[in-house]
């Protein structure tokens, strides 16, 4: 099982404010759908509210310690220990901050959107990470209107081999 993160970072590793996301990117956005699309998307409760809808194409994975009622689509798991327990393939983790910071140290590939501005007021900020236990390749650069990059993130240590658009460790 393959475990990826994925957001979309200022300078300072911001995410978010009051619940929104700081930068939207129409780009970007069609960056994330690529990356997601027919996959598990693991968030918390607060990421999932944030949503305008159910993501089409994705089956929604929502980890949270609440007793909120979720439409009867979403697997709702209680704990990490849960959600690893129960879940056997691949997903990617789409936020927000706490719960990337519970599953940085399980992560085996991350697609960080990284957005040269920074956002003071921001309140929910992406983990920092050890970028030196990471291999780092750049997929795409940006300069117009905001300059940013796509970059995937391997843990260094791990092998994968490209099949048609997603991963699996040998």
């Amino acid at each position: 099982m393959e475990i990826i993160l994925i957001a979309a970072i200022g300078k300072n590793y911001e995410l978010g404010k009051d619940n929104h996301l700081i930068w939207r990117i129409s780009e970007d956005l069609d960056f994330f759908k690529k990356i997601t699309m027919g996959k598990k998307i693991v968030m918390g409760r607060k990421t999932f509210e944030s949503l305008p809808k159910m993501l089409p194409g994705r089956k929604h994975i929502v980890l949270s310690r609440s007793n909120t009622i979720f439409p009867e689509e979403v697997i709702l798991y209680h704990s990490l220990e849960e959600l690893l327990e129960n879940e056997k393939e691949d997903f990617v983790v789409i936020g927000g901050e706490q719960i990337y910071k519970l599953f940085l140290d399980y992560a085996t590939r991350m697609y960080l959107t990284e957005i040269n501005a920074s956002e003071m007021t921001a309140d929910a900020y992406f983990p920092k990470f050890k970028e030196e236990e990471w291999e780092k390749n750049v997929l795409s650069e940006y300069h117009e209107p905001l300059s940013y990059k796509h970059i995937e993130y391997i843990k260094k240590g791990e092998k994968y081999e490209r099949k048609t658009n997603c991963y699996r460790r040998n």
